[in-house]
C-alpha cells in the first residue's frame, strides 16, 4: 500500500476492485464493522502522513495550506449532499452537531420534539435534556421485529405524534442496530406540511446513499466521518440551512465564529452568516484533512458511475449476505422494501450468544459487532464475495452440533 501513487486512477473501470485496493484492512481482515468504526482508507492515511510530516518539519508555516484543506472538505461535503457550502460546518462528532440545534433552539414550555423509538443515544439525550426547559420528548414506537426489537419506522406514526406544539422531528437515516433506512423524502414532506423542522442523524448513511438537499430540504443534519466515510474519529460534518441560523442561539462562540476572525487586535462581535460560525476555535486539522481525502473516493465513484452506484452495490451485497445466512437457518432482520434496506444486517443464531460469534470471528479475522440481541454485519462497497464467504464459514463453525 505504501507504494500506491496516483490513487485516483482506475475508478472508471471496476470501481469496487479499485476501492478495495485503497483499503489496507483487506490484506488481513474481512471487515464488517463500519457501523461502529470504519477502517481508514489509504487516501486518509496519506493525508495524515502528510500532515504529520509538515507539522514536524515546517510547523505552522503551512497553516494556510491546512486551512485550505478544511475548505476542501466543506466543498466536498456540499458536493456530496448537493447543498451550498455556506450551510456546511465542520464538527468533531455527531453529538456536537445535534447539540448545536437542541441547545440553540428557542424552546418554549409546552413545545415538543418527536423521535422514533430505538434511536442511538446521541439522538436521544440532547433532546431529552430539553425537558428541563418544559419541552416534551415524544418517542414513537417502531414496528417490532420477530426478535422483539424495534424495527421499521412508520412515517405516518411520526406524523400522528405531531401537533401544533411540535417544533422538530429528529431521526436516524439508518437504524444503527437494525439497518432500517428511513424514507427521507417522505419524512421531510410530511413534517414540513405540518410546519415541523427535520433533524437527520446521518452518520450511518452519509456517502453511501444519495442525498440531494436541493430536492429534499432537510433542515439540519450531522454525521461523523469515522464510520462509512472511512475517516478518523473526531472529524465530521453538519448542515444547518442558512435561513435557520438566526433562529439558533450560538452557545459555543469563539474567535472563529466571527467575520475577520484573524484580526485579533480589533475583535468585533460580528457573527458569520454561514454555518461556519459554529467552528469557534482551532480545528482538528489532521482529522479533517483525512476525512476530506477519504470523501473523494465517494465523489469519484459517483462522478464516473452515478450518484446511486454505491447504494446499489451496498444493498445488493447485503441482500446476498442475507440469503447466504438464511440458507444456514440463521435469523436475520432486513426491511421488506429494498428502498428501506442498508448495509447493516443484524442476525442471530439460536442457542449461540452474539458475543461468542463476535469473539470467534476475531480469531478468524472476521470483524463484527454485537448490537441489540444479535450480531451486526456492516457491509461496505469494497467488501466482496470472499469477505462474505469468510463470514458464512464463521457462522457455520458456530452452528450448534
Amino acid at each position: 500500500m505504501e507504494n500506491i501513487k496516483n490513487w485516483q486512477n482506475g475508478v472508471e473501470n471496476d470501481p469496487w476492485q479499485w476501492w478495495r485496493g485503497l483499503m489496507p484492512i483487506t490484506e488481513s481482515f474481512a471487515y464488517f464493522d463500519h457501523g461502529a468504526v470504519g477502517a481508514l482508507s489509504f487516501p486518509a492515511v496519506l493525508a495524515i502522513e502528510n500532515y504529520a510530516r509538515q507539522a514536524s518539519t515546517l510547523g505552522d508555516t503551512v497553516w494556510p495550506e491546512w486551512a485550505a484543506a478544511n475548505e476542501g472538505l466543506r466543498k466536498n461535503t456540499a458536493s456530496l449532499m448537493n447543498c451550498h457550502e455556506d450551510a456546511v460546518c465542520l464538527i468533531p462528532n455527531t453529538s456536537t452537531g445535534i447539540n448545536y440545534v437542541a441547545e440553540g433552539w428557542d424552546w418554549k414550555p409546552g413545545d415538543n420534539v418527536v423521535i422514533p423509538e430505538g434511536e442511538f443515544p446521541s439522538n436521544l439525550f440532547p433532546w431529552k435534556n430539553q425537558e428541563a426547559k418544559g419541552v416534551e420528548l415524544r418517542i414513537v414506537p417502531r414496528r417490532k421485529l420477530p426478535s422483539g426489537e424495534a424495527g421499521e419506522v412508520r412515517i405516518a406514526d411520526l406524523v400522528e405524534a405531531m401537533d401544533e406544539s411540535t417544533k422538530m422531528v429528529a431521526a436516524s437515516w439508518v437504524g444503527y442496530a437494525t439497518g432500517y433506512r428511513l424514507d427521507i423524502d417522505e419524512l421531510v414532506r410530511a413534517a414540513h406540511n405540518r410546519g415541523v423542522l427535520v433533524f437527520l442523524d446521518a452518520i450511518q448513511g452519509l456517502g453511501v446513499y444519495p442525498l440531494d438537499l436541493a430536492k429534499t430540504p432537510v433542515d439540519f443534519l450531522a454525521a461523523d466521518g469515522h464510520k462509512w466515510l472511512l475517516g478518523p474519529e473526531g472529524a465530521g460534518v453538519a448542515m444547518i440551512r442558512t435561513e435557520h441560523l438566526p433562529k439558533l442561539r450560538l452557545r459555543n462562540i469563539g474567535w472563529g465564529s466571527v467575520r475577520n476572525s484573524c484580526d485579533f487586535s480589533a475583535p468585533t462581535m460580528d457573527l458569520k452568516d454561514e454555518a461556519a460560525r459554529y467552528e469557534s476555535g482551532s480545528a482538528n486539522m489532521v482529522g479533517l484533512a483525512a476525512l476530506s481525502a477519504s470523501m473523494q473516493i465517494f465523489l469519484l465513484v459517483q462522478k464516473h458511475h452515478g450518484r446511486d452506484a454505491i447504494e446499489k452495490r451496498v444493498v445488493s451485497l447485503t441482500d446476498e449476505l442475507d440469503q447466504m445466512l438464511k440458507a444456514l437457518g440463521v435469523t436475520t432482520s432486513i426491511a421488506d422494501q429494498r428502498s428501506n434496506r442498508s448495509g447493516i444486517l443484524n442476525f442471530s443464531l439460536a442457542g449461540v450468544e452474539p458475543t461468542t460469534i463476535r469473539s470467534r470471528g476475531l480469531e478468524r479475522n472476521v470483524v463484527l459487532s454485537c448490537r441489540g440481541t444479535g450480531v451486526r454485519a456492516s457491509v461496505h462497497a469494497y467488501n466482496n464475495r470472499d469477505d462474505m464467504n469468510r463470514l458464512v464459514d464463521l457462522v457455520k463453525a458456530c452452528l450448534p452440533r
